[in-house]
């Protein structure tokens, strides 16, 4: 058995808190675990948005029909390693965008 990283479980913590939050959220959306540090997202139709944890980077990626995100834990919080913005916000946005294209 591995001890998971400091990294890995900052990560797996966020993911959980993603998929808490987004099932309270009421997104229309599906949130499921698929494979070790990976949640999809699945909309009404059938894009995704794919959070998961890129250990090798130490960094949580974000795939989206807009583009790819990469965030960095900086000690208080996950900050786009572009623009700083923190990793909720960022996603948040993303779920309501893809949200109006699904139902479009």
């Amino acid at each position: 058995m591995t001890i998971p990283s400091d990294f890995e479980t900052l990560a797996d913590a966020m993911l959980e808190r993603i998929a808490l939050s987004v099932e309270e959220s009421g997104a229309e959306c599906d949130c499921e675990t698929k494979g070790d540090g990976v949640l999809e997202l699945e909309f009404a139709d059938g894009s995704r948005i794919v959070v998961n944890r890129h250990s090798a980077a130490q960094e949580i990626w974000v795939a989206a029909k807009s583009g790819g995100h990469h965030f960095r834990f900086d000690g208080a919080a996950w900050v786009d390693t572009r623009d700083k913005r923190e990793l909720l916000t960022v996603l948040s946005a993303l779920v309501r965008a893809q949200s109006r294209t699904a139902g479009s």
